[in-house]
């Protein structure tokens, strides 16, 4: 069974992430909270990096500001050479659907879809894909992942291994050059965790760019590199 998805990008010498000096802070209870420090990242197309930390190291912020779904209080974010900054919502948000897959720790397949029906559904929304496409992809995708024989039920009667291959498939639907995975292991038992871990090998191997937030130290030996964020800041300093 083949994994690799079509190249999301043709190979250059451009970074697909690129964050210069990126700092992003908040208001709480207590005052303001220092989520992000002046961090430095760049990934290179088809690296598989995870970013591991404990609760409260600022993982799940970066991985929201690779996502465009938050924006820095300061500094630079280029993702495949778009200025994330620059973007307003509505262009961010189209910017979104057609550059980020995201691949959930609780899979966030909708209930009443059927497997191929959630692998779809991004195609609707961005309308990435001719209509009479659309179905023969998803269901490309299903069979690269091997969970074609799960393309007409409900997430309910798949296994926990089964959603979350159906939830990558989904993540991969508009060929986005960022695959950004949130804890992607931490619903798995050991064994589907394995394979998962593998699965995002491959599809790196085949020159997409994966990056994985974690706090499992097992995870994050299955990727190419990994980088430890502390209190905001990654162990060590920059990361080039």
């Amino acid at each position: 069974m083949s994994t690799t998805p079509e190249s999301p990008l043709s190979k250059s010498s451009s970074p697909v992430v690129e964050l210069n000096k990126v700092s992003k802070s908040y208001r709480d209870a207590g005052g303001r909270c220092e989520a992000l420090k002046a961090v430095d990242l760049r990934i290179e197309q088809g690296e598989f990096v995870a970013i591991v930390g404990q609760s409260g190291s600022g993982k799940s912020t970066l991985l929201n500001l690779l996502a465009g779904i938050d924006r820095p209080c300061s500094g630079e974010i280029r993702i495949g050479g778009t200025a994330l900054e620059k973007l307003d919502e509505a262009r961010l948000s189209a910017w979104r659907g057609r550059n980020v897959g995201m691949v959930f720790q609780f899979f966030q397949l909708l209930p009443t879809l059927n497997a191929v029906e959630n692998v779809m559904l991004p195609m609707d929304f961005c309308d990435r894909w001719p209509k009479a496409e659309r179905r023969e992809r998803a269901m490309a995708l299903l069979n690269q992942l091997g969970v074609a024989e799960q393309a007409l039920k409900l997430p309910g009667a798949m296994s926990g291994g089964q959603q979350q291959r159906v939830a990558v498939a989904r993540a991969l639907a508009n060929q986005p050059p960022l695959l950004l995975a949130d804890e992607p292991t931490g619903n798995l038992d050991s064994r589907n965790a394995g394979t998962l871990l593998e699965l995002l090998g491959e599809l790196s191997q085949g020159g997409q760019t994966v990056v994985m937030v974690t706090h499992e130290r097992t995870a994050e030996t299955r990727a190419q590199r990994s980088l430890e964020l502390i209190d905001g800041r990654f162990a060590g300093g920059a990361d080039r």
